[in-house]
């Protein structure tokens, strides 16, 4: 299987976001990838539910909903109506993250379980049977067009053979510092799905761009 292209919308421009939407849709990109912020589990705000919706009503790609906030749990019903296909929530936030899974499933979309960088995949040993994805941040969560966090390679490698040990299907997908450099590398460790903010969106021919990291092999 070919790995995802999901373009961050963080990167995105807020004035004309129709027509980067649109450009996503036209392109080769699988999904989009929303960050929503709290100001509280990271230091930023990003955007919200209303926007989320909008977003949807115009995208032909699923959408792949990133909540970087205090208590994810919350707000599931709120994602689901927003339109969400995948519902991220990080390991760092939920308490009773099996409940929270459970619940996301429940709601009908995929759940995803996102690990900081200092988290290490050793601790979704017993949850990782029951999760859709797991997103690796290879930057700290908060801001776009971070420094690759070197690490993150060796990461996607260990949560791989985790799950290949396990014979399970979960994806992996890798969010930060992503271009044409670091995916290789990635997709070579096992990643499945790239998350490109900065990389996509900031190159002067962002259709090209993720024509390349699609192209990756």
């Amino acid at each position: 299987m070919s790995h995802k292209v999901a373009p961050s919308l963080l990167s995105a421009n807020f004035l004309n976001l129709q027509a980067d939407v649109e450009m996503v849709n036209n392109s080769q990109a699988d999904w989009f990838h929303c960050d929503v912020m709290d100001g509280s589990f990271v230091p930023n705000i990003s955007f919200g539910f209303p926007i989320i919706k909008q977003i949807s009503k115009l995208a032909k790609k699923p959408l792949d909903v990133h909540l970087m906030i205090v208590n994810p749990d919350k707000y599931i019903t709120e994602v689901k109506e927003a339109g969400a296909y995948m519902m991220n929530v990080h390991y760092e936030a939920c308490t009773h993250l099996h409940r929270v899974v459970g619940a996301i499933h429940d709601a009908g979309m995929k759940a995803g379980v996102t690990l900081n960088p200092h988290t290490p995949v050793s601790l979704l040993e017993d949850i990782l049977h029951d999760v859709d994805m797991v997103l690796l941040m290879s930057v700290n969560p908060g801001f776009g067009g971070q420094k690759f966090i070197e690490h993150s390679v060796a990461k996607v490698a260990k949560l791989k053979e985790m799950i290949l040990r396990k014979n399970l299907h979960t994806l992996i997908e890798v969010d930060g510092g992503v271009n044409l450099e670091t995916g290789k590398r990635l997709v070579d460790a096992g990643a499945d799905v790239l998350v490109a903010g900065s990389a996509v969106f900031a190159d002067p021919d962002p259709t090209g761009m993720i024509h390349k990291l699609k192209s990756i092999v």
